[in-house]
């Protein structure tokens, strides 16, 4: 094993994190989730253009929390009988849903597919904004400078769950048969609807974005995916005087605090020389999950392609 720039394995495996959690986090999220269960989803199917022998292509929209419109590639087979499985998708930061030629094996095995695009970023979901403050370069410090009820990543949290409940509802699915996976911000968003939708039964997060930000600020690696967080103490708490309680607010949308909530069997896909999220930043999720998990460490990768990591996943995912 390379030497690593972040922990040794044997203390990545026992970390427990460093940014601070909210004393009414449980309580925070519950609120959450009520607003969420109150908001007409108002779901709407569209046929896509694109054309598969085997299955049906869709665009599907919905309305989140604070009337937003959300997008999701939707995919299901022509063929079914009886309910099928499902799996939902989530993309990496800035980024979309991917092409619908990539939603296919998952479709041509049985699988209701269903890709969201997270607000505000390169795909077809509705950012309606009404955030206190900065909006300048990214989606974790929106919404910072007021309550946290108005953090952008709270809406795109509850926008998952609200997703994994809609494609369960549906009559063609198997709600027990339900799997979630992305990579980067999408393995964070993975493990933040595992916790809020509990009937989730399979998660896969590879390289989950959106952990333990004071651990990445400590290590000096507020650059790439949280270049954001120097962006925000340099132009609004240039003296730090605010440090703690910033890092505080940010607790409310670090992914290692709802990860105790999770339900489903975990795979994690971990790269132990990732610089852009730090090894001990995912450890610090993956180590809150009380459910049953495994994880497939890569020593020389960082954040990159893993050799095998999708195959493992598509059988991961079938077995359910």
């Amino acid at each position: 094993m390379p030497l690593l720039f972040d922990m040794s394995f044997d203390q990545l495996k026992t970390y427990a994190g460093t940014n601070p959690r909210p004393g009414d986090f449980d309580a925070f999220w519950d609120a959450a989730l009520t607003e969420m269960q109150h908001t007409d989803s108002q779901v709407e199917c569209v046929s896509a253009d694109f054309e598969c022998a085997f299955a049906e292509c869709f665009h599907l929209y919905f309305t989140g929390v604070r009337g937003a419109r959300i997008h999701a590639r939707f995919v299901r087979p022509l063929q079914r009988s009886g309910s099928q499985p499902a799996i939902l998708m989530f993309h990496g930061y800035q980024g979309a849903s991917p092409q619908w030629v990539e939603l296919l094996p998952y479709a041509a095995q049985g699988f209701v597919v269903a890709a969201m695009d997270c607000r505000g970023q390169a795909g077809l979901s509705e950012d309606i904004g009404g955030h206190k403050g900065t909006t300048q370069s990214g989606h974790i410090i929106r919404g910072l400078d007021g309550p946290p009820e108005n953090l952008l990543f709270r809406h795109i949290f509850l926008d998952t769950a609200q997703l994994a409940r809609i494609v369960m509802d549906m009559p063609e699915v198997d709600a027990g048969r339900v799997g979630v996976t992305g990579i980067s911000q999408g393995g964070g968003l993975t493990l933040a609807c595992a916790a809020l939708e509990p009937r989730i039964r399979r998660a896969a997060p590879i390289f989950p974005f959106l952990c333990d930000y004071q651990r990445v600020w400590q290590m000096d690696l507020a650059q790439d995916a949280y270049a954001e967080l120097r962006t925000y103490f340099r132009n609004h708490d240039p003296l730090h005087q605010r440090e703690a309680a910033i890092f505080t607010q940010l607790g409310y949308i670090d992914v290692q605090h709802l990860a105790p909530r999770i339900r489903a069997e975990v795979l994690a896909s971990i790269g132990l020389m990732d610089t852009v999220c730090p090894p001990s930043t995912q450890f610090a999720a993956y180590n809150k999950i009380s459910a049953p998990k495994s994880f497939a460490v890569y020593p020389d990768f960082g954040h990159e392609g893993l050799p095998g990591m999708y195959d493992a996943i598509f059988q991961f995912m079938q077995s359910m």
